[in-house]
């Protein structure tokens, strides 16, 4: 189910350029391990001004989150985007048998992207046939129960996968080069 096309890159967003098959070097994946940790291990320290109040602007760092794509294999991140809670995060694709269009959508909620639900325009291997769903136009609604830390994507060529952040689409076949990647939250590094 969480196995699941592009547009111009918006400011703030992070693209990985040179998409290869081949090998990644050492480098690139230490430095996605460090931000990861750092982002999330390592809470911001906030500065206190002369009344012992917050620094607002720190606090609201402290707080940003990116949407990361990452090489399933090496971790290397090819997609980093700004999101907040909230942030509806689709995975759009045809379903392979059926060759209709599926969408499975979720939500930030803090570090995990949580399934708010699934549509799809006909039943078939691997959507939902005995579970709960509400017809809208030509769409069947499934709400499904869960959220994710992790949700593996093995993007297609002929599913066509198509990422939406918000209102920005990316091409997930493209950015991946067909190889599998995962997408989680975490949040961004003070700077």
């Amino acid at each position: 189910m969480a196995t699941r096309r592009g547009g111009t890159k918006p400011v703030g967003t992070t693209v990985r350029n040179g998409v290869s098959g081949g090998a990644r070097s050492a480098p690139a994946l230490l430095a996605v391990v460090l931000l990861v940790v750092s982002a999330v291990a390592v809470p911001a320290v906030a500065q206190a001004d002369g009344d012992g109040r917050t620094n607002r602007d720190e606090r609201a760092q402290a707080n940003e989150k990116v949407l990361v794509v990452a090489d399933a294999d090496t971790g290397e991140p090819i997609l980093v985007v700004p999101v907040e809670n909230g942030t509806q995060v689709t995975l759009a694709y045809t379903h392979s048998v059926e060759k209709t269009p599926v969408q499975d959508v979720y939500a930030v909620d803090g570090n995990e992207l949580e399934m708010v639900e699934m549509r799809f325009q006909s039943y078939g291997a691997g959507l939902p046939a005995r579970a709960n769903v509400i017809r809208e136009n030509e769409w069947f609604v499934f709400d499904p129960a869960g959220s994710y830390a992790t949700v593996p994507v093995t993007p297609g060529e002929v599913a066509g996968h198509e990422l939406r952040v918000g209102d920005r689409r990316y091409d997930l076949v493209a950015l991946s080069g067909g190889e599998s990647v995962e997408l989680f939250v975490v949040r961004r590094c003070p700077s």
